[in-house]
């Protein structure tokens, strides 16, 4: 009994795999990474569907699953926190997920998707990934569920400080400089919300 209950939940993991791997396909041109397959890594494929389940409820839907089994996926990948991304992704979106979503023009241009990137940011942060990149490609909340969890990697591993990293995330890593100069800290309004909501979802 146990076998064949193991058997389905591979089958489905492997459904799912192969639809991510279509959604990824684009930028993923080399193909998804081996620890994403799911012969060897059952564990880390359960604990992803258990982020997907969490994160489709908390959004009341609109956090598609199968965006959340990517997040899990590369957050394990890339040993961030998906909740700290989740939460990130509900901030920069206004609580929609919208991956179409533009925000308003600034001195540097407009951000772009469900991650809020901006075209002088988001070319670099893909060729660190190691990924194709196009403007167009902003849109798509998978792009841009794998740049948020680079980006967050990247600042985090420059300052050891989330604070700093999730500061740095919205303001820029010159923008972090000045509030810092300004603030004597990096506890800004966005990176505290951010982290404690985070926080939330610790019981998983």
């Amino acid at each position: 009994m146990l076998a064949h209950a193991e058997k389905l939940e591979r089958d489905a993991y492997l459904a799912e795999y192969q639809k991510i791997e279509k959604a990824t396909a684009f930028f993923k041109t080399d193909g998804l990474d081996t620890s994403f397959n799911v012969e060897g890594n059952g564990d880390t494929w359960k604990k992803a569907k258990q982020v997907s389940d969490a994160l489709y409820q908390d959004s009341d839907g609109h956090f598609e699953q199968s965006w959340g089994l990517y997040l899990g996926l590369i957050a394990d990948q890339k040993d961030v926190d998906p909740f700290l991304v989740y939460e990130l992704l509900k901030v920069e979106s206004g609580t929609t997920f919208d991956e179409k979503a533009v925000g308003p023009e600034t001195k540097y241009g407009h951000a772009y998707g469900m991650a809020q990137f901006m075209t002088n940011t988001a070319p670099w942060i893909a060729d660190m990934a190691e990924l194709e990149y196009e403007q167009e490609y902003l849109f798509n909340p998978y792009y841009a569920i794998h740049l948020s969890v680079q980006y967050l990697q990247f600042l985090y591993d420059q300052y050891e400080d989330w604070d700093k990293a999730l500061t740095a995330y919205h303001r820029g890593m010159g923008g972090l400089q000045t509030y810092l100069a300004e603030n004597g800290h990096a506890k800004s309004d966005y990176a505290v919300t951010i982290q404690q909501q985070a926080r939330t979802h610790d019981s998983l």
